[in-house]
């Protein structure tokens, strides 16, 4: 919940809530991430529910509606790990929905992740919307 909070998701409501159970409400930018949640669903299949689920998974295909290092899309959210990351880049890849590739003429070679099918399209999807930082 707190990385939800620090992307500006999700805030506190005041005065409503126990202190060790409080309730939150959607910010304004949530609102607009729950309403592309909306239209993602169509996009995706039932199969792909589980990864559409899981906290990363939006946040790093938005910042992937252009192909990007690992080191620009952690710059992009910086409240991620590296290992959240890592194991989200790894879980969408097994999907296809990133397409991983090494430039090899950099030196050392860099990876250059890009979203691609399911994913290329939820990318589209958010990317003029929203961005999360």
């Amino acid at each position: 919940m707190d990385h939800l909070i620090e992307m500006g998701l999700v805030e506190r409501n005041p005065g409503y809530g126990h202190p060790l159970r409080p309730e939150f409400r959607l910010t304004p930018m949530g609102g607009t991430a729950a309403a592309i949640a909306g239209r993602i669903h169509h996009v995706s299949t039932e199969d792909d529910l589980p990864l559409l689920r899981r906290s990363w998974t939006l946040p790093v295909l938005v910042s992937l509606h252009t192909p990007s290092h690992f080191s620009d899309i952690k710059r992009n959210l910086r409240t991620i790990t590296d290992r959240a990351l890592s194991q989200s880049l790894k879980s969408m890849e097994a999907r296809s929905w990133v397409c991983r590739s090494v430039d090899g003429a950099a030196r050392p070679p860099r990876s250059i992740y890009r979203a691609v099918n399911t994913g290329g399209a939820i990318s589209q999807v958010t990317a003029p919307e929203i961005r999360f930082s």
